[in-house]
């Protein structure tokens, strides 16, 4: 399934977006979670500076 959603992606306009997958450690249970989201390539650099702070 992946395949074809990056895939589809390739086409048109997608190619101007890129997938952030960002990682953030729990402080009750020490597990990590991901949280992914699709981010214009201009705001990328953005997006992970705000989720450092």
């Amino acid at each position: 399934m992946a395949k074809k959603a990056v895939a589809s992606l390739q086409k048109g306009g997608g190619k101007e977006f890129t997938k952030v997958v960002l990682t953030a450690k729990s402080a009750k249970t020490g597990a990590y979670t991901f949280k992914e989201s699709m981010v214009h390539n201009d705001k990328v650099k953005e997006v992970v500076a705000a989720a450092t702070k």
